[in-house]
Protein backbone atom coordinates (compact mmCIF):
# COMPACT_ATOMS: atom_id res chain seq x y z
CA UNK A 1 0.00 0.00 0.00
CA UNK A 2 1.48 3.33 1.08
CA UNK A 3 4.46 4.50 3.10
CA UNK A 4 3.33 6.60 6.07
CA UNK A 5 5.61 8.82 8.13
CA UNK A 6 4.21 9.07 11.67
CA UNK A 7 5.65 12.21 13.28
CA UNK A 8 5.41 12.88 17.00
CA UNK A 9 5.98 16.51 17.85
CA UNK A 10 6.13 15.91 21.59
CA UNK A 11 9.27 16.95 23.48
CA UNK A 12 8.60 14.36 26.21
CA UNK A 13 9.94 10.79 26.25
CA UNK A 14 6.87 9.64 28.21
CA UNK A 15 4.39 11.52 26.05
CA UNK A 16 0.80 10.38 25.62
CA UNK A 17 0.93 11.99 22.18
CA UNK A 18 3.78 9.73 21.08
CA UNK A 19 2.10 6.69 22.60
CA UNK A 20 -1.12 7.56 20.79
CA UNK A 21 0.71 7.80 17.47
CA UNK A 22 2.44 4.46 17.97
CA UNK A 23 -0.94 2.97 18.91
CA UNK A 24 -2.49 4.31 15.69
CA UNK A 25 0.55 3.17 13.70
CA UNK A 26 -0.50 -0.40 14.51
CA UNK A 27 -3.89 0.19 12.86
CA UNK A 28 -2.21 1.54 9.73
CA UNK A 29 0.18 -1.43 9.60
CA UNK A 30 -2.80 -3.79 9.96
CA UNK A 31 -4.32 -2.04 6.92
CA UNK A 32 -1.20 -2.89 4.90
CA UNK A 33 0.75 0.37 5.13
CA UNK A 34 4.47 0.65 5.82
CA UNK A 35 4.75 3.01 8.81
CA UNK A 36 7.94 4.85 9.73
CA UNK A 37 7.88 6.47 13.20
CA UNK A 38 9.71 9.74 13.77
CA UNK A 39 9.93 11.28 17.24
CA UNK A 40 11.13 14.83 16.69
CA UNK A 41 12.54 14.93 20.23
CA UNK A 42 15.24 12.47 19.12
CA UNK A 43 16.69 14.97 16.64
CA UNK A 44 19.60 16.79 18.29
CA UNK A 45 18.56 20.15 19.75
CA UNK A 46 21.60 21.88 18.28
CA UNK A 47 20.47 20.85 14.79
CA UNK A 48 16.89 22.03 15.33
CA UNK A 49 17.61 25.25 17.21
CA UNK A 50 20.71 26.08 15.21
CA UNK A 51 18.78 25.65 11.93
CA UNK A 52 21.50 23.32 10.68
CA UNK A 53 19.99 22.15 7.38
CA UNK A 54 23.08 20.01 6.69
CA UNK A 55 23.05 18.13 10.01
CA UNK A 56 22.73 14.39 9.26
CA UNK A 57 19.58 14.11 11.42
CA UNK A 58 17.87 16.95 9.52
CA UNK A 59 18.95 15.48 6.18
CA UNK A 60 17.55 12.10 7.26
CA UNK A 61 14.25 13.63 8.43
CA UNK A 62 13.94 15.49 5.12
CA UNK A 63 14.50 12.22 3.24
CA UNK A 64 11.84 10.47 5.35
CA UNK A 65 9.31 13.16 4.41
CA UNK A 66 10.29 12.83 0.74
CA UNK A 67 9.81 9.02 0.79
CA UNK A 68 6.39 9.13 2.46
CA UNK A 69 3.09 8.94 0.60
CA UNK A 70 1.27 10.15 3.68
CA UNK A 71 2.19 11.86 6.93
CA UNK A 72 0.53 11.66 10.33
CA UNK A 73 1.50 14.68 12.44
CA UNK A 74 0.76 14.49 16.15
CA UNK A 75 1.41 17.19 18.70
CA UNK A 76 0.51 18.12 22.23
CA UNK A 77 -1.15 21.52 22.39
CA UNK A 78 0.81 24.17 24.27
CA UNK A 79 -0.56 27.70 24.59
CA UNK A 80 -3.22 27.00 21.94
CA UNK A 81 -0.69 25.86 19.32
CA UNK A 82 1.46 22.93 18.26
CA UNK A 83 4.74 22.21 20.03
CA UNK A 84 7.88 24.27 19.52
CA UNK A 85 9.97 21.20 18.71
CA UNK A 86 7.55 20.36 15.87
CA UNK A 87 7.73 23.95 14.63
CA UNK A 88 11.52 23.80 14.66
CA UNK A 89 11.48 20.71 12.44
CA UNK A 90 8.82 22.02 10.05
CA UNK A 91 10.83 25.24 9.66
CA UNK A 92 13.86 23.23 8.49
CA UNK A 93 12.03 21.16 5.88
CA UNK A 94 11.84 22.30 2.26
CA UNK A 95 8.95 24.69 1.56
CA UNK A 96 6.97 22.01 -0.30
CA UNK A 97 7.98 18.98 1.76
CA UNK A 98 4.34 17.85 1.85
CA UNK A 99 3.62 18.30 -1.86
CA UNK A 100 1.54 15.43 -3.20
CA UNK A 101 1.05 13.94 0.26
CA UNK A 102 -2.02 13.12 2.30
CA UNK A 103 -1.73 14.42 5.85
CA UNK A 104 -3.56 13.53 9.07
CA UNK A 105 -3.16 16.14 11.83
CA UNK A 106 -3.69 14.96 15.42
CA UNK A 107 -3.42 16.81 18.71
CA UNK A 108 -3.70 16.03 22.40
CA UNK A 109 -4.38 18.38 25.26
CA UNK A 110 -5.91 18.88 28.64
CA UNK A 111 -8.92 21.00 27.69
CA UNK A 112 -11.48 21.21 24.90
CA UNK A 113 -10.55 24.91 24.80
CA UNK A 114 -7.62 23.79 22.61
CA UNK A 115 -9.61 21.78 20.08
CA UNK A 116 -9.25 24.44 17.39
CA UNK A 117 -5.43 24.34 17.52
CA UNK A 118 -5.48 21.86 14.65
CA UNK A 119 -7.48 24.10 12.35
CA UNK A 120 -6.07 27.48 13.37
CA UNK A 121 -2.43 26.68 14.10
CA UNK A 122 -1.35 23.40 12.48
CA UNK A 123 -3.48 23.13 9.32
CA UNK A 124 -2.30 26.47 7.82
CA UNK A 125 1.35 25.40 8.13
CA UNK A 126 0.65 21.99 6.59
CA UNK A 127 -1.23 23.69 3.75
CA UNK A 128 1.62 26.14 3.14
CA UNK A 129 3.95 23.16 2.81
CA UNK A 130 1.97 21.92 -0.18
CA UNK A 131 -0.03 19.02 1.28
CA UNK A 132 -2.22 17.56 -1.48
CA UNK A 133 -4.96 16.58 0.96
CA UNK A 134 -5.30 17.23 4.68
CA UNK A 135 -7.93 14.89 6.04
CA UNK A 136 -10.10 15.68 9.03
CA UNK A 137 -7.86 15.91 12.07
CA UNK A 138 -8.70 14.90 15.60
CA UNK A 139 -8.10 16.33 19.07
CA UNK A 140 -7.94 13.85 21.94
CA UNK A 141 -8.24 14.89 25.57
CA UNK A 142 -5.43 13.77 27.85
CA UNK A 143 -8.02 12.22 30.19
CA UNK A 144 -8.99 9.81 27.39
CA UNK A 145 -5.44 8.43 27.20
CA UNK A 146 -4.15 6.26 30.04
CA UNK A 147 -0.70 4.70 30.18
CA UNK A 148 -0.88 1.17 31.57
CA UNK A 149 1.69 -0.39 33.91
CA UNK A 150 3.21 -2.27 30.96
CA UNK A 151 3.68 0.99 29.02
CA UNK A 152 0.81 0.33 26.61
CA UNK A 153 -1.88 2.90 25.96
CA UNK A 154 -5.52 2.52 26.87
CA UNK A 155 -7.79 4.84 24.91
CA UNK A 156 -11.31 5.66 26.14
CA UNK A 157 -14.01 3.93 24.03
CA UNK A 158 -15.49 7.12 22.52
CA UNK A 159 -12.03 8.38 21.58
CA UNK A 160 -11.12 4.95 20.15
CA UNK A 161 -14.11 5.06 17.83
CA UNK A 162 -13.44 8.62 16.65
CA UNK A 163 -9.72 8.00 16.15
CA UNK A 164 -10.47 4.79 14.25
CA UNK A 165 -12.70 6.75 11.88
CA UNK A 166 -10.14 9.48 11.14
CA UNK A 167 -7.33 6.93 10.68
CA UNK A 168 -9.52 4.89 8.34
CA UNK A 169 -10.40 8.04 6.34
CA UNK A 170 -6.70 8.87 6.11
CA UNK A 171 -5.90 5.33 5.01
CA UNK A 172 -8.59 5.44 2.32
CA UNK A 173 -7.42 8.87 1.13
CA UNK A 174 -3.88 7.57 0.65
CA UNK A 175 -5.10 5.52 -2.28
CA UNK A 176 -6.87 8.45 -3.93
CA UNK A 177 -4.27 11.22 -3.73
CA UNK A 178 -2.99 12.36 -7.13
CA UNK A 179 0.68 13.23 -7.35
CA UNK A 180 1.15 16.94 -7.75
CA UNK A 181 4.08 18.54 -9.48
CA UNK A 182 5.48 21.56 -7.71
CA UNK A 183 7.29 24.25 -9.66
CA UNK A 184 10.72 24.75 -8.17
Amino acid sequence: MATVLSVSGSPSASSRTSRLLRHLDQRLVAQGHDVIPLDVRTIPAEALLGADFRHPAIVEATELFARADGVVVGTPVYKASYSGVLKALLDLLPQYALAGKTVLPLATGGSVAHVLAIDYALRPVLTSMGAAHIVQGWFTLDKDLAVQDDGSLAVAPAATEALGQVVDQFSAALGRTPLLAVAG
